[in-house]
């Protein structure tokens, strides 16, 4: 089975999702993944069954609303709109976060749950989990996630230890 079939069987429809959710992307770029899934595209994978997303912000609405159309339920948060199909486990979020839009300007393309799409540069990738880590508004279970999240960089990427904060890199030791 590939990557793919098994995310489909564990996420009752994930990935059938995450390719419905791609072909509304690619209608609307520019648009790249963060977070997790990103973080997999780089280093050893873990399974995730959220998939975070930064898209130019003034093509949220007209995103939100293909969603809508092709039966994505939609949330709308503080700092993001969450998109999720009733019977899925695969759980979407488009961050409102400015910061991230400075990520469009450099991707890269890589394979995701068997989708060619464009992917945060690892640099961004960091940049984006520590400002999550730091976050203190967010559920410890969240940020000790971003801390796992930076530490297998660290561990794959010791040129790139630099961007990590010290406390989290120093736990490789």
């Amino acid at each position: 089975m590939t990557a793919a079939e098994i995310f489909e069987f564990v996420t009752n429809g994930g990935a059938s999702d995450f390719s419905a959710i791609v072909k509304i992307l690619n209608q609307n770029q520019p648009w790249c993944l963060i977070g997790g899934l990103a973080v997999n595209c780089y280093v050893e994978p873990i399974y995730t069954i959220d998939a975070d997303i930064v898209v130019l912000t003034d093509r949220l609405r007209q995103v939100s609303q293909q969603l809508e159309q092709a039966g994505f339920q939609i949330q709308k948060f503080e700092h993001s709109i969450n998109a999720k199909r009733r019977t899925s486990q695969l759980r979407i979020q488009f961050t409102t976060d400015a910061r991230y839009q400075e990520f469009l300007a450099r991707k890269e393309e890589r394979e995701v749950l068997g989708q060619r799409v464009p992917v945060a540069t690892l640099e961004n990738v960091i940049l984006g989990k520590v400002w999550a880590w730091k976050d203190q508004t967010r559920r410890v279970s969240k940020r000790k996630k971003d801390e796992l999240d930076l530490l297998r960089i660290a561990e794959s990427y010791p040129k790139l230890r630099e961007k990590i904060p010290a406390e989290i890199v120093e736990q490789l030791k």
